[in-house]
């Protein structure tokens, strides 16, 4: 299926997200960590590429970073291909390492910034790669021992990070580590890898009451961040694109959206599209036609078609909703 064009302007603040194919692995042991965490270091340096955080898994990775006068394409492009190539060629396999495209979210720095700082660097504790906070300030593989100033990476920008905590060193990187230890304790914030209407203005409970006061709140799944925020990214991007998803790229969110809820639910596609009335199913198909509407601005006719439902039954779930 066709795929909405990035949202890729130079010096763009990004939240990347890469993953292995299939779920699989894309490091093997410490030399290919090594490799990955270079050759970032090296692509960033070239491209002009802000690094702020970052953190290296088993089969998955985060970057937030600020794209340079190239773009995000190149720099991910250069990253990615290269890597792919020289674990290929070390572990003497074949094919992709990587799952379809990375995913890139656009965030507002303002409200965001250091939230995802901490999200990230975070990632290993909650992964159980790091037992507690004084293990992850040794763990090699994220951004965090670098602001702590336990490893050195120059392509890293520290200095941005602990900016935000103060002028004096030593006080802002106390003032992080309390901010980091705080934080630990929200557990994942999926708000925080995506975008789209109710993650950017706060959940279900703000959404409806915009929809009271006839509010219109500008809204896409590639930008996390406030509706001012997101009119200002799309109108820098393209005229012709305002309140939602291009209808093409909704329409590919939404059949990717369908796939993957059946899969975890343990539907099959054919029997939510094919009019089952098995509660699951019904259950289902009522969560993905808000979704559909409310996050990706499709119409009820659009909704109905992928769901193997009416538009008029859309109609009536969003209405159930009070929305």
């Amino acid at each position: 299926m066709p795929r909405g064009a990035r949202l890729d302007s130079p010096g763009t603040l990004h939240h990347v997200m890469v993953r292995g194919i299939e779920g699989n692995s894309i490091v093997a042991d410490d030399e290919d960590r090594m490799y990955f965490v270079s050759r970032m270091g090296k692509v960033a340096a070239a491209t002009g590429t802000s690094i702020y955080a970052w953190a290296l898994l088993t089969n998955h990775a985060h970057i937030l970073l600020k794209s340079g006068a190239s773009g995000l394409s190149t720099f991910m492009r250069k990253l990615l291909t290269g890597y792919a190539t020289g674990y290929n060629l070390r572990h003497k396999r074949h094919g992709h390492l990587f799952q379809n495209r990375y995913k890139s979210i656009v965030c507002e720095e303002e409200p965001y910034f250091l939230r995802l700082v901490s999200y990230i660097h975070l990632n290993p504790l909650r992964a159980g790669l790091a037992e507690s906070l004084d293990d992850l300030e040794r763990y090699p593989w994220s951004g965090h021992a670098v602001v702590m100033k336990r490893i050195r990476h120059e392509w890293q920008d520290r200095n941005y990070v602990l900016g935000y905590f103060g002028k004096r060193e030593s006080s802002a990187l106390q003032a992080y580590r309390e901010f980091v230890a705080e934080e630990s304790g929200r557990g994942r914030q999926p708000e925080l890898t995506g975008g789209g209407l109710i993650r950017s203005i706060g959940g279900w409970s703000e959404v409806k009451s915009l929809r009271k006061r006839q509010e219109k709140q500008f809204s896409d799944e590639r930008i996390l961040g406030s509706g001012e925020f997101v009119k200002e990214m799309l109108d820098d991007v393209e005229e012709s694109v305002k309140e939602r998803l291009p209808a093409t790229a909704a329409a590919t969110e939404a059949g990717e959206r369908l796939v993957s809820a059946c899969e975890e639910a343990g539907i099959s596609v054919q029997a939510l599209q094919g009019g089952s009335r098995k509660r699951e199913c019904t259950e289902l198909r009522k969560r993905l036609a808000l979704k559909y509407v409310l996050e990706l601005g499709m119409t009820y006719a659009g909704s109905a078609r992928l769901l193997g439902i009416s538009a008029a039954a859309v109609n009536q779930i969003v209405k159930r909703c009070g929305l």
